[in-house]
C-alpha cells in the first residue's frame, strides 16, 4: 500500500499567526512541478483558510502521471472583517487581523522565498490563485509591486512616461526576494482591477468596503497595485521576465467577480505575451509565452469548494506547459 505524502504546516514569519504555509513534498518528480494556492476571501475573510485547496488538491493527486513535485497552499495575514470583528485591546498581536496592504503581497512573497529556499525548485511552480490571491500571485511578478516596490504615479497608468515614485508604506524590513518567479500563473475568479471592479458594482458597498480595507481610499494606489492596470515596466510585463503561462479561468455564473476583470488582465497581458522569455541559454525549449482564458462553470467559490474547476485550470496548465515542452508528458 502506498504511504501518504508527509503534510505538514510550517511557519514562514514571526508577527502573525497566519503566517502559515500547509506543506505536501511528494516523492520525487523529475522535472517536476511545485503547485503552490494563494486562497481569496477579499483580502480579509478568515473563514476561506489556506486549507481550502484540500479538495482542488485530492483530486489532482488522483489524477494518474501529473508531474506534480508537491504542494503548498499560503496563508497570509488578513484585513479586519465586519462580520468577524475583534476587540484589539483584548487580542495578541500575533491573533489580530489588521493588515492592510502591503502586509498581504509581503506575506506571500516571503512564503514563496521561504518554500524556494527549502525545497530549491527555482522557477519550477505553477502559482495558482483564486479571488485577490489570483491578485497576489500577478502581484508576486509585478514590476511595481514584487518585492515591495510599488509606486505612487500620477496620470494615465497607460501611459509608460507617467512620473512614478517608489514608495513604502511600512517600516518592517522587506521580506526575502525571490530566487526565481513562477514558470506559469493561473489566476481563477482573480480580480484584476481594483477601481474597475468598485466601479462596476457601485451600487454595492461591500465592493468598496473590501478594497478600502485592505489597501485604503487613495485610487491611484489602487491603479499602481492592480495588475490589470500597471503596464511596462511596471507591470507583468516588465516584472516577469521568465514567465512563459498564463492561464485566466473565468465562469459565466460567478455571481461576484464579473468577467470584465479577466477580459481587461487578457488585454494587459498582450504586451508581455508578444514578448520573448528570458530563458537560460542552456534550454532547450523556445522562448514563446501563451496567455489563455479557460471558460469555468459554477459560483464563485464553487472552484474550491468542490475542487473539480479549480483542478481542470491546474490539470490545463500542465497540458500546456506539455505542448510547449516545458512539462513531461504523463499518461
Amino acid at each position: 500500500m502506498a504511504t501518504l505524502p508527509s503534510r505538514r504546516t510550517v511557519s514562514y514569519g514571526r508577527e502573525s499567526s497566519l503566517q502559515t504555509i500547509i506543506v505536501t513534498p511528494l516523492e520525487s518528480c523529475e522535472d517536476g512541478y511545485w503547485v503552490i494556492y494563494i486562497h481569496g476571501g477579499a483580502w480579509r475573510d478568515p473563514t476561506i483558510t489556506a486549507e481550502s485547496i484540500e479538495p482542488t488538491q485530492s483530486i489532482l493527486r488522483a489524477s494518474p502521471g501529473l508531474p506534480i513535485a508537491g504542494f503548498a497552499s499560503i496563508e497570509y495575514r488578513l484585513s479586519p472583517h465586519p462580520n468577524h470583528p475583534q476587540d484589539k485591546a483584548t487580542t495578541t498581536p500575533k491573533e489580530y487581523r489588521g493588515a492592510m496592504h502591503p502586509d498581504h503581497i509581503r506575506d506571500v512573497e516571503a512564503a514563496l522565498a521561504f518554500l524556494q529556499n527549502t525545497y530549491g525548485f527555482g522557477q519550477r511552480y505553477i502559482l495558482v490563485g483564486h479571488s485577490c490571491g489570483a491578485t497576489l500571485a500577478f502581484q508576486a511578478v509585478m514590476g511595481a509591486v514584487a518585492g515591495h516596490r510599488e509606486q505612487w504615479f500620477n496620470g494615465d497608468a497607460s501611459d509608460p512616461d507617467a512620473v512614478a515614485e517608489p514608495i513604502s508604506s511600512s517600516p518592517l524590513p522587506l521580506p526575502p526576494r525571490l530566487t526565481a518567479h513562477p514558470t506559469a500563473i493561473v489566476g481563477v475568479a482573480g480580480i484584476y482591477d481594483l477601481r474597475r471592479i468598485v466601479d462596476t458594482h457601485s451600487d454595492i458597498s461591500e465592493y468598496r468596503k473590501f478594497v478600502e480595507g485592505a489597501f485604503g481610499a487613495d485610487r491611484l494606489l489602487w491603479d499602481s497595485v492592480s495588475p490589470a492596470q500597471m503596464i511596462g515596466s511596471r507591470g507583468v510585463e516588465g516584472g516577469w521576465k521568465a514567465g512563459r503561462l498564463v492561464v485566466l479561468a473565468h465562469s459565466m455564473d460567478d455571481e461576484l467577480v464579473d468577467q470584465g476583470q479577466h477580459e481587461v488582465m487578457q488585454e494587459a497581458l498582450r504586451e508581455w505575451e508578444a514578448a520573448k522569455a528570458q530563458v537560460p541559454k542552456q534550454e532547450l525549449t523556445a522562448n514563446d509565452r501563451r496567455v489563455h482564458v479557460l471558460p469555468i462553470t459554477g459560483g464563485h467559490d464553487e472552484a474550491w469548494i468542490k475542487g473539480e474547476e479549480l483542478a481542470r485550470a491546474v490539470k490545463f496548465a500542465f497540458v500546456e506547459l506539455q505542448k510547449m515542452r516545458l512539462a513531461p508528458e504523463w499518461e
